[in-house]
């Protein structure tokens, strides 16, 4: 009786395909390339900020508007005090004033964060508070580092 029964082979493959998978590969690496952000700013002015004993920390870091303020860095050495905003110097102070309120006028909960160097004089601070007034930038933080224990 056992002679009657054969077994039946099957003709399809157990391979998994692997056709789609490039452009599988591609989708997943443009879309990663797309909502990353590798932004650094390439700082012209030097800046030692000082150190304070209660920090606090913003976790929000998109929403930061960074202002540097300080000498400005020459190949020569350092320069007379300067104040750069994103990635370029403000020569007239007026211009901090426009480039804040466009920047509030696309994102209203901006903080402004000014990291000031510790030689710089308080007028120079004073001028670019006034200006950040003029375009209602009111959230403003002063950045420093922790104190030493």
């Amino acid at each position: 009786m056992s002679a009657h029964f054969k077994k039946k082979s099957s003709n399809t493959s157990q391979e998994i395909p692997t056709a789609s998978m490039p452009d599988i590969i591609f989708m997943l690496l443009i879309f990663f390339m797309v909502t990353t952000v590798l932004r650094e700013t390439e700082l012209l002015v030097n800046v030692s900020i000082p150190q304070a004993e209660a920090v606090e920390k913003i976790d929000q870091k998109r929403l930061i508007q960074y202002i540097y303020i300080g000498p400005e860095k020459l190949e020569s050495g350092v320069g007379d005090p300067a104040v750069q905003v994103n990635d370029a110097l403000v020569r007239d102070l007026p211009d901090i004033r426009q480039l804040m309120f466009a920047r509030l006028r696309d994102e209203p909960s901006t903080i402004t964060s000014l990291r000031v160097d510790r030689s710089v004089e308080t007028g120079l601070l004073y001028d670019v508070q006034q200006e950040l007034r003029e375009a209602e930038a009111l959230r403003v933080n002063y950045s420093t580092s922790r104190e030493a224990d």
